[in-house]
């Protein structure tokens, strides 16, 4: 354990727990499929639901969708969070607390069926996802002047 705390700021602990917080946040996201999944009547394993076969489709699918677009970011937002926050740890745990937050509104906004609502507040996801890129360079550059 001391290599460890050598190695990483003492503040890289808020990246974990932030990153701990979004698993929540995407098992979350999991139960409300599977909530939706009941109540539009789309049966495992049908992914996406077929508009001539569903007439609860679209709400179903912007459900669906909400959590989909979140599993499809979260590799490269870890990465980011584990990188980034290795040279920028304060940094990085409030630019990943307003992904979070972020990602909850478009995943709520998405759900209400209408997808333009995803971008109300779950657009500033985005300048998270900037601020963790700069700091992931930063550090790709402090590694390579080493």
């Amino acid at each position: 354990m001391a290599a460890i705390t050598e190695f990483l700021p003492n503040e890289y602990g808020y990246v974990v727990l932030v990153l701990v917080f979004y698993c929540f946040l995407n098992l979350w996201m999991g139960a409300q499929v599977g909530g939706a999944r009941k109540r539009y009547n789309v049966p495992y394993p049908t992914l996406y639901a077929i508009e001539s076969e569903n007439k609860d489709a679209k709400l179903f699918n912007c459900v669906q969708r909400g959590h989909q677009n979140s599993l499809e970011m979260m590799p490269m937002y870890f990465i980011l969070m584990i990188l980034g926050g290795m040279k920028h740890p304060c940094i990085c745990t409030g630019l990943g607390l307003l992904y979070n937050v972020s990602r909850f509104f478009y995943f709520k906004g998405y759900a209400t069926g209408d997808p333009m609502k995803r971008l109300t507040i779950g657009k500033y996801g985005f300048l998270g996802l900037l601020g963790l890129m700069i700091c992931t360079i930063s550090f790709g550059v402090t590694l390579i002047r080493a």
